[in-house]
């Protein structure tokens, strides 16, 4: 909630609340209410650790929800594994992630997906034969998302005629953008989160480089446009949902997340906060008891559960099986192009 990916947290955050409420005032779970204790790791994966492990043994919570970004939640996994609590992470795409352990979901699409999603769509739709990568050597979400982009254009024909690289936290991208544009990529893939993308995504513009910058769900924030500002428009990234969607679900979810926050739009990380927590209350209803085995049996057990990002039914791996939407900037909004089913 605090920390350089700080819209992740606070909003993830306020799609739970809203679920937890709207659980506690239909009744709660078999008759008990629910109680949610919310840490803030401020974005590292030591704080990540340190906090699961506070959840689990202090506080003796029944479930986790968290973390949002791959890093961290690839921190917190082992400890939910050892102490057979189960841990749901609302938006962790890097596949590692659950192969920590069998108590270990998520409700998100998976990297390998989101990459050959972004990949088909620049051959596709962009026509792109040639693209450059710009990637996050910090960042197990970017370094993973990158692989799976490339090995997918490859395989669709296309060429990858340049790699370059950055650390989360870095301000100038500039000598990586001017090595880009020499090779004059038909778009550049830059699988980051929104504060880097933000200031890259200028600086692309600042150096008169008129091709279109590809993302993933990391794009996602309200910040974004405040960082990058009119340079984002025209740029695209894949995305859990859309909040053009006309599904009465999703616009339903929409207007009761503005009236709870103050007319705020939802971003992706809401959305999938409350799945997160649905998919879990879901759960406890079905299970034996509230145990660690009986309840991750019961998640596990998830099948067509109607989410507001789409149907969620888990695999052997405990990941769901879901569509991704493509979405457009343009002008301070995020343009709904189209939905790219698995």
């Amino acid at each position: 909630m605090t920390g350089s990916e700080a819209t992740f947290g606070t909003s993830t955050h306020k799609g739970l609340l809203l679920a937890v409420d709207e659980v506690n005032k239909a009744g709660g779970v078999n008759g008990k209410m629910l109680e949610l204790i919310s840490l803030d790791d401020q974005g590292k994966a030591e704080e990540a650790a340190t906090a699961v492990t506070k959840l689990v043994t202090q506080d003796k919570v029944v479930a986790i929800l968290g973390e949002v970004a791959s890093s961290r939640s690839m921190a917190m996994a082992p400890i939910a594994q050892q102490y057979k609590v189960p841990m749901i992470t609302p938006a962790s795409t890097n596949p590692k992630v659950t192969e920590m352990g069998d108590y270990v979901f998520r409700v998100c699409f998976i990297d390998p997906f989101q990459g050959t999603v972004m990949a088909k769509f620049a051959k596709d739709n962009l026509k792109a034969k040639k693209v450059a990568i710009l990637r996050d050597v910090k960042s197990d979400y970017s370094m993973g998302l990158s692989e799976f982009f490339v090995q997918s254009f490859k395989a669709g024909g296309g060429t990858i005629i340049e790699t370059q690289s950055y650390s989360s936290g870095d301000i100038d991208f500039k000598s990586q953008l001017t090595s880009i544009k020499a090779k004059k990529p038909d778009a550049i893939f830059v699988p980051g989160y929104y504060t880097e993308v933000g200031l890259i995504v200028r600086q692309a513009k600042e150096l008169k480089m008129d091709i279109p910058l590809l993302g993933g769900d990391g794009w996602d924030s309200p910040k974004l446009y405040e960082i990058g500002g009119e340079a984002l428009n025209g740029n695209y990234f894949s995305n859990h949902y859309s909040s053009d969607d006309q599904n009465p679900l999703v616009q339903d979810f929409i207007s009761k997340y503005k009236a709870a926050n103050g007319g705020e739009v939802p971003d992706t990380m809401a959305v999938l906060g409350y799945d997160a927590l649905y998919v879990l209350v879901d759960s406890m209803k079905r299970a034996k008891s509230l145990n660690g085995p009986d309840l991750r049996d019961a998640i596990a057990s998830t099948k067509n559960f109607q989410a507001v990002t789409g149907n969620i039914t888990l695999d052997e791996k405990r990941n769901p099986t879901k569509a991704a939407v493509v979405l457009k900037v343009d002008g301070g909004k995020y343009n709904f192009v189209g939905t790219i089913s698995p």
